[in-house]
């Protein structure tokens, strides 16, 4: 029995990080050709299929409880100027998923629909909590942080093992031999967040 379990734990795991970090539902992604996806998928925070009629989507809820350990009603909830809005990505622009010996950079486009502040987290995917490096915060946080700014009101954001020279603001370390992967979130999410006129760019390999 001990071993049946032990098979057991190993193949749950196994499943719920292939539906996490590969999934194949297309209502996943938030956009169409894009990396970017969303843990409630269905825009339900119970991953209720026709208002539970349909069942409950499992593999969504799986996807969401494998990275994340709560969840409110409000998370999944339109409420313009209140709450927050989550997006995550684990693949580049090329569908490749992200390796923390490479470098990339992500554009945060002008105007990001926030009332009060956005951020962006990078994550272990082994341990689904924030990478460990040599840096406090393995984030950057548009209230905090003094970020360099495009002259068109975008940011670049930067990932990898060192900084691009004078872009060290923007830069938030990698580790090689590890992946990782990111989560946007909006604070006071603004009705371009929800009807997609505004979106954040890909994850760009540089090397």
């Amino acid at each position: 029995m001990k071993a049946i379990l032990e098979d057991a734990a190993a193949v749950g795991n196994a499943t719920a990080r292939a539906v996490s970090f590969q999934p194949r539902d297309p209502e996943t992604f938030i956009y169409e050709n894009s990396g970017w996806t969303t843990g409630f998928v269905g825009g339900d925070y119970q991953w209720l299929d026709d208002g539970g009629i349909g069942g409950r989507n499992l593999d969504a809820r799986t996807r969401f409880f494998y990275m994340a350990t709560v969840n409110t009603p409000a998370m999944a909830m339109k409420m313009i100027g209140l709450g927050s809005q989550y997006a995550v990505l684990n693949v580049d622009s090329n569908g490749e998923v992200l390796d923390g010996s490479k470098n990339y950079r992500l554009r945060i486009p002008a105007d990001v629909p926030a009332k009060d502040f956005w951020s962006i987290v990078v994550y272990d995917p082994q341990t689904r909590s924030e990478l460990q490096t040599s840096q406090p915060y393995p984030s950057k946080n548009s209230r905090r942080d003094a970020l360099l700014t495009n002259p068109d009101g975008s940011v670049d954001l930067y990932f990898g093992p060192s900084a691009p020279d004078g872009q060290e603001a923007n830069w938030t370390r990698t580790v090689p031999g590890k992946g990782w992967f990111t989560v946007l979130r909006l604070y006071g999410p603004l009705e371009p967040w929800f009807d997609k006129t505004w979106r954040p760019g890909e994850a760009e390999p540089l090397t």
